[in-house]
């Protein structure tokens, strides 16, 4: 045996040494709350309600828990473990909103990414937003925060259009004897790509060309994949020498991982050599390496503005290169798949509900043909960003998809010190009695359901996991007021509504949950939401009203389309007609008529 593999090998042997002793040990019930009893020593709980299921196809399990024990739920890790060296057997599954609202916004700070899920991020995506903590974080949003403003989304929103215009032309391209069946997650993913890439680096890898490739692109695509067939092994992961341990998938995503940083610390050195050029005239004067797209965006990428802001006039809030190569990652593939999968999930929920098709085709061409000029054709106009953030009906069917399914499910925290979680609704403590607290030790890992806190009937109604736009629009068809300091674009107009019509979704006699975007937790809130969900909702919105402004989506007849909740949504063509493994989304493609509206 060589000696890396005999390293390998004590390594394991101490991640079983250190299982085994935490499983031989006794314990009192750290977490007092009612929850599905454990049964098996390895998957930790009982066949019927295995952990795992959380994970892995768990939109109905996941729902299941919170109907069943309420909005705080004692659950039991796989085989009991935290970390290597404090193990917690038992973990508090979390959707109450006064809970949340504790985690994520009043103590946030006794509420803390994990010890592995920052490790992980760090080798994975260097020290972005993602694997920092405390004073470094508030430091990288602060700078942050001004890039991704409303003023830089308006700046942005030109520049990028041409990608919506490329999609729908390719898509045209591919249409034959009227008709089309067309997989679209290739194409949205394709789409996403360029979008984070031109408006994030000011860079292209040309994505939407079906003829070419690109290493990163295919490293981006394969990470989501790679990763979840290492979901039983990645609190471990820190500990591992990758080239070391025979581990196929272990081994691939380092190869992915490698790819991303090198790709990125050459677009870096290329953007830096720019954003250090000339100012000519008052213009920046670029030094375009191969692939950027500096002289469309004039600067107005994410990174320009970001290097340009990070000056030595202010030593103490610069960010170190590897901080700004961290952001590069981290912006990259926070915006890429999840964006590509909803623009996926809204077609697909189009295609199956022609009436709500119709009805946004019609709001589409009633705007542009508000501003179109006199040779122009009404498909071919494009919106301003007031116009297309402020479309009613479009907005309720984009706030409604990322409500009823969120992009991702579910994300953790752990406990800094001992503390005490309040409830808004009370739930059974594990010997029956009715609580409104959960008193937590340090260490305890909380798992916060964001499919769960959406779906809550208690805040959302009883009909709270049915897809219903028309609950954020007044009868009349105009936008509800939220009240929860999401900015409506310059210039939108509020109309007078009844006290009836003036019924805020997702607030209930004040109760509410704490999420940026619409009270819903999708975004996640507080300090560590997602930055970028106005880019996100802006990319959407600006890829529909593209295509449907020239395309038409139904279903394919003999397809049953299934969407996996892996903690990411993985759609699949179920069996026979197709493998129900295989991320795909195939809709039947056609130019528009008019009796489409």
């Amino acid at each position: 045996m060589s000696v890396a593999h005999a390293g390998a090998s004590v390594l394991l042997a101490l991640v079983l040494w250190a299982l085994v002793k935490r499983l031989t040990a006794t314990k009192a019930r750290a977490i007092d709350i009612a929850g599905p009893e454990k049964d098996h020593w390895l998957k930790g709980t009982r066949v019927d309600r295995n952990y795992h299921r959380i994970f892995q196809d768990g939109l109905e399990y996941n729902l299941q828990l919170t109907e069943k024990y309420g909005g705080a739920v004692r659950i039991h890790a796989l085989l009991g473990v935290r970390t290597l060296i404090v193990a917690a057997e038992e973990q508090l599954y979390v959707s109450d909103p006064r809970a949340l609202h504790h985690i994520v916004v009043k103590e946030q700070d006794v509420y803390e990414e994990t010890d592995m899920f920052i490790m992980g991020n760090k080798l994975i995506f260097g020290e972005g937003l993602i694997s920092t903590l405390g004073e470094q974080h508030r430091k990288q949003r602060k700078m942050l925060n001004p890039v991704f403003s409303l003023a830089n989304m308006r700046d942005l929103l030109p520049t990028i259009q041409p990608i919506a215009d490329q999609l729908c032309d390719l898509l045209v391209s591919k249409i034959t004897a009227g008709e089309q069946e067309i997989d679209i997650v290739p194409w949205t993913s394709r789409g996403a790509l360029e979008y984070i890439c031109q408006a994030a680096l000011g860079y292209t890898f040309d994505a939407l060309n079906p003829e070419k490739t690109s290493e990163y692109a295919e490293a981006l695509r394969r990470f989501s994949p790679t990763a979840l067939r290492l979901i039983l092994i990645r609190p471990f992961v820190p500990f591992f020498d990758h080239g070391l341990v025979p581990i196929k998938p272990l081994k691939e995503f380092r190869r992915i991982v490698e790819v991303m940083h090198r790709t990125c610390k050459g677009i870096y050195a290329d953007k830096k050599s720019a954003i250090e050029g000339t100012l000519v005239d008052g213009s920046l004067k670029l030094n375009e390496p191969q692939g950027a797209t500096g002289f469309r965006s004039r600067g107005r990428d994410i990174m320009s503005i970001l290097l340009r802001a990070n000056r030595p006039s202010n030593v103490r809030d610069m960010l170190t290169e590897s901080e700004l190569l961290g952001q590069m990652n981290t912006i990259i593939f926070a915006g890429f798949e999840t964006t590509a999968i909803a623009t996926s999930r809204l077609l697909y929920l189009l295609a199956s509900r022609p009436d709500a098709q119709a009805r946004l085709c019609r709001e589409v061409r009633a705007a542009k043909m508000a501003h179109v000029g006199d040779s122009a054709r009404w498909q071919d106009v494009n919106l301003s960003y007031d116009v297309l953030m402020g479309l009613p009906y479009l907005d309720a069917l984009v706030r409604e998809t990322l409500r009823v399914y969120p992009p991702t499910s579910i994300l953790s925290r752990t406990t800094r010190k001992s503390t005490v979680l309040p409830l808004e609704f009370p739930v059974r403590s594990a010997s029956g009695q009715e609580v409104t607290s959960v008193p937590l030790p340090e260490n305890t890992t909380v798992i916060i359901s964001i499919l769960a806190a959406n779906h809550n009937k208690e805040i959302w109604g009883e009909d709270a996991s049915d897809w219903r736009p028309e609950r954020w629009l007044t009868s009349t068809g105009e936008r509800i007021r939220l009240g929860d300091g999401d900015n409506l674009p310059d210039g939108y107009v509020i109309v007078e509504r009844s006290e009836e019509e003036d019924k805020v979704p997702g607030n209930r006699d004040g109760i509410k949950y704490p999420g940026v975007y619409a009270s819903m937790m999708t975004f996640l809130g507080g300090g560590r939401a997602c930055i970028g969900f106005k880019f996100a909702e802006m990319e959407m919105n600006q890829v529909l009203t593209t295509l449907l402004s020239t395309l038409h989506f139904s279903l394919p007849a003999e397809k049953e389309i299934y969407w996996k909740m892996n903690g990411l949504q993985v759609p699949v063509v179920r069996p026979p007609a197709g493998d129900g493994q295989t991320p795909q989304v195939p809709l039947k493609i056609r130019l528009v008529r008019d009796d489409d509206y």
